[in-house]
C-alpha cells in the first residue's frame, strides 16, 4: 500500500542492475510500498562494438563506424551488433502500449538510461529527428535525473514534460553532478 497521494503504483525499472538498485533504494527512502517491475524494453541502447567508447574513441579504434555514422546519422546508425534510434524507440512503442493497457489511469514511475530517455521524449512529445537530436546536442542526461509528465498537461495527443533533466535534489544531497567531455583522441 502507497504511503502518500504523490507515490507511484508501479515503479517499471530496466533490468540493469545499477538502476534496478537505483529503483530500490529510491522506494525505500520515500517509503513506497509499490511494485518494482523489470521490463527488458527500458534497457539503454546496445552500442554493439562501439560500446564504453566516446566519439573519439570510435574515430580511433572503429574509423569505417564513425564514417558511416556521419553518413546515416546518429538517429538511424547501427553499429555491429548494436541497435539504432529507431531500434529503440520501435520496442518503447511496445512499452507505451502496455502502460495505455496495464497502467491506466495509473502513476507509474520509470528507470531507465539516457538514450531511453531521449527516445520516450520522442514519442510521448510526438517529437520529429530533428527535434530530438537538437534536445540531444543541448542537453546531456545526468545520472539520476528526473524528467516527468502528467496527464493535465496533455494536449491534442502530445504530453508535454513537467521537468526534463532535474538533478538539483543530488546536488542539495551533496552529490557531485558530472558532465565531463569526450577525452581527446589518443596518439598511437
Amino acid at each position: 500500500m502507497k504511503e502518500n497521494s504523490t507515490a507511484p503504483d508501479a515503479i517499471l525499472s530496466t533490468p540493469y542492475v545499477r538502476a534496478r538498485r537505483t529503483a530500490e533504494l529510491l522506494s525505500q527512502s520515500a517509503r513506497w510500498d509499490v511494485p518494482i517491475i523489470e521490463d527488458e524494453r527500458l534497457r539503454e541502447k546496445e552500442f554493439g562494438i562501439i560500446d564504453a567508447l566516446t566519439s573519439a574513441g570510435i574515430l580511433d579504434r572503429h574509423p569505417e563506424q564513425a564514417t558511416f555514422r556521419k553518413s546515416l546519422g546518429k538517429f538511424y546508425h547501427r553499429a555491429p551488433g548494436g541497435e539504432s534510434w529507431c531500434d529503440v524507440i520501435l520496442r518503447l512503442r511496445s512499452l507505451s502500449d502496455t502502460l495505455r493497457l496495464e497502467y491506466s489511469g495509473c502513476r507509474v514511475l520509470i528507470v531507465c538510461h539516457t538514450v531511453v530517455v531521449l527516445c520516450l521524449r520522442y514519442l510521448l512529445e510526438m517529437l520529429n529527428e530533428e527535434e530530438i537530436l537538437a534536445i540531444d546536442r543541448e542537453h546531456n542526461v545526468a545520472n539520476c535525473s528526473i524528467t516527468s509528465y502528467a496527464r493535465a498537461q496533455m494536449r491534442d495527443g502530445k504530453w508535454t514534460p513537467e521537468l526534463f533533466n532535474f538533478f538539483a535534489p543530488m546536488r542539495e544531497a551533496g552529490e557531485r553532478v558530472t558532465n565531463e567531455s569526450d577525452a581527446p583522441v589518443a596518439s598511437r
